[in-house]
């Protein structure tokens, strides 16, 4: 999650949306903002005290999350975006992460299939610390009593074009977008990954996802219009 009070800006990182890269941008908005010190001390601390203070976000932290700490008026000052991304696109990029991660156990997903087997029994315990990819995404945009209180989702389809249009509804100059953790070790169409059955597995586990921000599975053959909130 990125703050910016001086901005005025909240950006929501959901995992492997571009989040990295929308970050990398942003923070060269940090020593323009007037509290850039107070939020640097802050992190500082809490790193120093191994996060027992509870004085920061974490980076993959829910709207919610922020929406209870912050509270009115200054919520309602602030422009809130996030961006998703096709759920059936994310997992290959999470099974290619992760397969790269030292220290991972990778025999447990020697393949494509058993990673999904995996990654959702793991889901299922509410073990997300294998994968926080495994949370759906539209748990990341409401509250508690399902109201979305973002103001913007922008979609990894078209992330330039939709991080231009943050920038611009934010009240930001466009900042340009680094190249973060792109990855080259797959194939840009993730439906040479999937049979029958694993595409069932991910309709199933990100249904509200699919609903909520009008995927398909053949969305690698179209161009998505952004979402409507």
């Amino acid at each position: 999650m990125f703050l910016s009070p001086g901005h005025r800006i909240l950006f929501v990182h959901i995992a492997k949306t571009g989040g990295s890269s929308v970050r990398g941008a942003l923070n060269r908005l940090e020593w323009s903002d007037p509290y850039a010190w107070a939020i640097r001390a802050t992190n500082v601390l809490t790193r120093a005290t191994r996060y027992r203070i509870g004085a920061k976000f974490p980076r993959h932290a829910k709207a919610v999350a922020a929406w209870e700490n912050i509270g009115e008026p200054f919520w309602s000052d602030l422009f809130k975006f996030t961006f998703v991304r096709n759920p059936w696109d994310l997992q290959v990029s999470s099974w290619h992460h992760l397969r790269r991660v030292k220290g991972a156990d990778t025999d447990r997903f020697r393949d494509f299939r058993s990673f999904l087997g995996y990654k959702f029994d793991a889901c299922r315990r509410q073990d997300w610390h294998f994968d926080i990819s495994g949370v759906p995404q539209s748990l990341y945009i409401r509250d508690m009593e399902g109201r979305v209180i973002l103001d913007f989702v922008g979609r990894y389809e078209r992330l330039r074009e939709d991080f231009g249009e943050a920038c611009r509804r934010g009240g930001i100059r466009e900042l340009e977008l680094p190249h973060i953790r792109e990855s080259t070790s797959r194939s840009p169409d993730y439906r040479e990954y999937y049979d029958d059955e694993t595409r069932e597995m991910v309709a199933h586990h990100y249904a509200e996802d699919v609903e909520r921000f009008g995927y398909d599975f053949d969305d690698f053959d179209r161009e998505l219009a952004p979402v409507q909130l």
